[in-house]
């Protein structure tokens, strides 16, 4: 990888930590937000190559943080992936409905999450994982 940034929108403090050292052992730079408006707001400030954004945050939820990103020209295209520690399938839908570029379960498949990361960033720089 070149470097390239992953915002993560995590409200707990374990769950942030563990997804940004696998990060930035992957190689990847790494911007964190604690809650839902922050997120949108680093977002639209950043550009990162992908956000993966818990469901359950403070001030504004996930799928409403998701929704204005995919409002916002700015930062419409930018891949995001719902992360959740619900492995309901009510949680399926919602995610598949509201467009979410990928979802993943807590507590994260580690080699599951890295390929999807990978497999992400490389699709938006146009190479392969």
């Amino acid at each position: 990888m070149a470097g390239e940034l992953i915002l993560v929108v995590e409200d707990d403090p374990k769950s942030r930590k563990l997804v940004h050292d696998v990060l930035e052992y992957e190689g990847y730079r790494v911007a964190e937000a604690t809650a839902g408006d922050e997120g949108v707001r680093l977002a639209k400030a950043l550009a990162p190559a992908l956000i993966l954004m818990d469901l359950e945050l403070p001030r504004l939820d996930g799928i409403a943080a998701f929704a204005l990103l995919r409002d916002d020209p700015a930062t419409r295209d930018i891949p995001v992936v719902a992360v959740t520690a619900s492995a309901m399938a009510h949680d399926r839908p919602k995610v598949r409905d509201a467009g979410f570029d990928g979802h993943q379960c807590k507590p994260l498949n580690l080699q599951e999450f890295v390929g999807l990361v990978h497999r992400i960033v490389a699709s938006r720089r146009g190479g392969d994982a």
